[in-house]
């Protein structure tokens, strides 16, 4: 997917995943899509600083990312969300391209879907706009089936635990 497709799906999943943790539509709403949204929006648009440093869709689209961006929270308690847009971003590549990513990377075969679009199809924003709802509903089945806890991160939780 391009750039803006990238924004777009950041955009509304930390707007749905802020509401769905803490859907007042006060003040904790709004609190929890800037803690949610921001580094949601940072993860979907990090993936691509390889097409500056390295190989595009190889050294920055890879499992060692994601990896990076889950393990960051559990040891130095920042950087909660930016996973997420991390694996959207994988998502929509993989579904947005022909070429596959390199996910396995350093080794540089690259894995990909047979369902997936050109960057520059006229599906590509029907696409990111299902997978952004497909993301949306995995989140909303977590917190209706009290798995939101999976989700814990420090200020989102007790957000999350005050409405509930």
């Amino acid at each position: 997917m391009n750039k803006d497709d990238h924004v777009i799906n950041a955009v509304i999943l930390g707007i749905g995943v802020g509401y769905l943790l803490a859907p007042t539509l006060g003040e904790p709403t709004l609190h929890a899509i800037v803690l949610v949204g921001i580094p949601i929006v940072i993860g979907a648009l990090f993936p691509d600083i390889d097409t500056e440093f390295g190989t595009h869709r190889e050294t920055f689209h890879n499992f060692v990312t994601l990896a990076v961006f889950l393990a960051f929270p559990i040891y130095f308690g920042n950087l909660f969300f930016v996973w997420m847009g991390v694996l959207t971003h994988f998502v929509l590549d993989l579904l947005g391209t022909k070429g596959g990513l390199a996910l396995f990377y350093p080794a540089t075969r690259h894995v990909s879907v047979p369902v997936g679009v050109t960057v520059d199809s006229r599906k590509a924003r029907v696409v990111t706009l299902a997978v952004t709802g497909l993301e949306l509903g995995v989140v909303w089945t977590l917190v209706h089936y009290g798995f939101g806890n999976l989700l814990r991160a420090p200020g989102v939780w007790d957000l999350f635990t005050t409405v509930f």
